[in-house]
């Protein structure tokens, strides 16, 4: 039991508020709670009467930027979120996707930024164990998780501190609920030093009968809650993720919350039990605004009405008002619609799996949220004006500083070549983040076909059903954000094709997106107009490449000191592979093979690491350097229609797309496999753009030598530029006829840690 006297977090009382049942309600007190007069006046003409406390924190988490969506709304209906494989879009727990033979894949992508910035352990334990939940309580087994992070530069000293709890976080969680964390990124950039980006994806299996949703369906029907007691941790974490990371912002501890895995593995199995055995008429876990939201959606979603008595609620600190309770984020708990005739059947699986089991409530017809304690009703409201009336802002629109030309583009020597490729793989960006990636049980479940760092995208076996025939997915995560800083629309083109063209190049078809959207204050005109030119990108090339979103995440309020984030966009993307011959990874395969680069010749340098490297990073609220060329999304879709027809063909070998670093790092990466290469031209004028420009994107490619005419024909028909640049050999990597690099120098640059070196 925590007790307010010892306990390290601070409570909403330390913080100025005051949470008893006859609190004055101030104009003060409503800022606060982070809500505008006019929304106050709101709430007040809807109830008819002024709230009470508890009232008033349940208004301000279900209207906070975190839960409402304010100011995205209107800009994400611009998003394609239909199709024949849709099973779930936005508005659930998780899109679901129906990939056939009974099977459907439950995904998504959250952040968990501000709380990881403060406590980065438990800030990045409890986005794992968050968003693990939001794929089971969809009746989904969690496969896999991909992890997003975004750092300030290594040598700043307190990135360390960061990127080690932050890792670890990650892979204390999901290592003890065993579920492998398989992809993702990570960035370092002065840009995100004032706030880093936590952003957690997570793929799940289901049959597709077994699907669930979050909705409180049938009045009479009971509300059942199990899992951990209800704690004061994370209060009012949804307000905190919705402003600036300011000082005041840093010192609200209690606003992160606690995780216990252990516990979060005994609910996962408890809920899927309670799924698939027909036990529940609607579940949802509480997640951000905890048992405020759950309750609330919940009616909300299914038109009715919900009453709970806190006195029923399990608590773990002692005295907790109304407020506290309906305002923890106390992790790893879950509300279900139970049957009457079934709860006896519900409350032995909670038994059974050691995560308690406790009404709470009743589903009603009446359309309000009713809270009562100690006998006295604290809260009535309507549950659909907190869940659908939330105000909506169209907020200024600026376009965002262009960027600063670039001037004489950097000349590269050909003696300089490799010395300038063996610097660009051990950059903290571009290295190698086994440092990372082998602290997370990657092979728990054995179901790893593709594993990190062997291709572009992670691949999962799928037992097949009934003695059916296994079945396979590829997932991705990533983004570029120097690309979405130069340019927001084609950066956000850019951050779905690439996600798409991973999927591609490990033989796999797109199938749907996740993101997790990350940007400064969307009051400040040139944020909120970067994320309207980059939802419109992305919606573009989502259209273009035929994958719907299913759902995600917006995190705005991403900036300290008055200085936004640069634009992050993350995107996540799920693709299917029918057979196991099309799976495909980026090393050689066989010496004397060609390799081709399939795509247009770079153009530029703007937004590249060589940039980067040469001229210095983008500085925080400065215009970067360089601009981007025009981005041919029509040419791209051609580019990865060709890829995978000759992947399923059998004329591609390995396959890699051509993303940081450019083409030089792109091979390099390839012979790390054991097998080198001789490139005998590199193709273009400029050495420095063509062998480490990044954009337009392209894709490398091995076929045999006897395939390779077939391949450019096929290219040329399509309207694909494919060019013939060299062979696969025994040795180490010679560029355009530069000295050869052995293998091992290769590796050994590309094993850097970020911060190897450093005083």
């Amino acid at each position: 039991m925590d007790d307010r006297s010892s306990s390290p977090w601070r409570w909403p009382r330390e913080w100025g508020i005051d949470v008893t049942l006859n609190a004055s309600i101030t104009p003060d007190l409503v800022t606060q709670h982070g809500l505008r007069p006019e929304e106050y006046e709101g709430i007040v003409e809807r109830l008819g009467r002024e709230p009470s406390i508890v009232e008033l924190g349940i208004y301000s988490v279900m209207w906070s930027e975190h839960c409402a969506y304010k100011h995205s709304r209107p800009v994400l209906r611009g998003l394609p979120t239909t199709g024949e494989r849709v099973l779930v879009g936005p508005g659930e727990n998780a899109g679901v996707i129906d990939i056939g033979g009974g099977l459907a894949i439950a995904f998504k992508m959250e952040s968990h930024n501000h709380p990881s910035a403060v406590e980065p352990y438990q800030g990045a334990a409890t986005g794992v164990g968050g968003i693990l939940r939001d794929i089971f309580t969809m009746g989904a087994r969690p496969v896999a998780m991909l992890d997003n992070l975004r750092f300030g530069e290594p040598s700043d000293p307190a990135m360390q501190h960061l990127v080690e709890g932050v890792v670890e976080g990650i892979a204390g969680y999901g290592n003890c609920v065993g579920v492998p964390t398989v992809a993702g990124d990570v960035m370092f950039d002065p840009g995100h030093a004032g706030n880093i980006l936590v952003n957690v994806m997570c793929v799940g299996v289901m049959r597709s009968e077994d699907l669930a949703l979050g909705q409180a369906q049938g009045p009479g029907n009971a509300v059942l809650c199990f899992g951990s007691a209800t704690g004061c941790d994370g209060i009012h974490g949804a307000t905190f993720a919705s402003e600036e990371l300011s000082e005041q912002a840093l010192e609200r501890r209690g606003a992160v919350q606690v995780g216990d895995p252990f516990m979060g593995k005994r609910i996962l199995e408890a809920t899927l039990e309670l799924i698939r055995r027909g036990l529940v008429a609607g579940i949802q876990d509480m997640g951000a605004a905890g048992l405020t939201c759950s309750t609330c959606e919940m009616a909300g979603r299914a038109g009715t009405g919900i009453e709970i008595d806190l006195d029923r609620v399990p608590q773990r600190a002692e005295g907790m008002s109304a407020y506290e309770i309906m305002l923890s984020e106390s992790q790893e708990r879950m509300l279900a619609v139970v049957e009457p005739p079934k709860i006896e059947a519900a409350l032995e699986v909670c038994e059974r799996w050691e995560c308690g089991g406790v009404v709470i409530g009743e589903v009603t017809d009446t359309g309000q949220m009713v809270v009562r304690h100690h006998g006295a009703t604290v809260a009535d409201i309507p549950a659909e004006h907190l869940t659908g009336a939330a105000p909506v802002y169209h907020p200024e629109d600026a376009p965002p500083a262009a960027p600063r030309p670039l001037g004489e583009t950097p000349r590269i020597r050909r003696s300089e070549v490799n010395a300038t490729l063996l610097r660009l793989l051990a950059s903290p960006t571009i290295a190698s983040k086994r440092w990372a990636w082998r602290r997370y049980d990657h092979m728990v479940q054995t179901g790893a076909a593709v594993r990190p760092g062997e291709g572009d995208a992670a691949v999962i076996r799928l037992r097949g059903r009934d003695g059916g025939p296994d079945r396979f997915i590829a997932v991705t995560s990533d983004g570029n954000h120097r690309a979405v800083a130069r340019d927001a629309r084609i950066g956000g083109q850019l951050a779905v094709c690439e996600a798409a063209r991973n999927l591609v190049c490990v033989g796999a078809e797109p199938l749907g997106v996740t993101n997790c959207l990350n940007f400064g204050s969307p009051e400040r005109p040139e944020v909120f107009g970067a994320f309207r030119r980059c939802v419109g990108g992305m919606a573009e090339a989502c259209r273009a490449l035929g994958v719907p979103v299913t759902g995600g995440n917006v995190s705005f309020y991403n900036e300290a000191d008055g200085i936004a984030i640069p634009p992050t966009p993350m995107i996540g993307m799920l693709g299917l592979i029918e057979d196991a011959a099309h799976i495909t990874r980026m090393a050689w395969r066989e010496v004397g093979d060609v390799i081709c680069m399939l795509g247009p010749l770079p153009e530029g340098l703007g937004g590249s690491e060589l940039l980067k490297m040469t001229a210095g990073p983008d500085l925080p609220g400065t215009a970067p350097l360089g601009t981007i060329a025009p981005f041919d999304l029509e040419g791209e879709v051609r580019l990865q229609s060709l890829t995978l027809r000759a992947i399923r063909e059998g004329l591609i070998r390995s396959a890699h797309d051509v993303s940081e670093g450019g083409l030089a790092v792109t091979l390099a990466e390839c012979c790390l496999g054991g097998l080198g290469a001789r490139i005998d031209a590199a193709p273009g004028d400029d050495l420095a753009v063509a062998l480490f420009g990044e954009l337009p994107p392209r894709v490398v490619v091995s076929v045999r030598a006897e395939d390779a005419p077939r391949l450019c024909a096929m290219a040329e028909a399509e309207g694909v530029d494919c060019a013939e640049i060299g062979e696969v050999t025994g040795g180490g990597l010679s560029l355009a006829g530069c000295e050869e690099i052995a293998i091992d120098a290769l590796r050994a640059a590309h094993e850097t840690r970020p911060w190897e070196g450093l005083a």
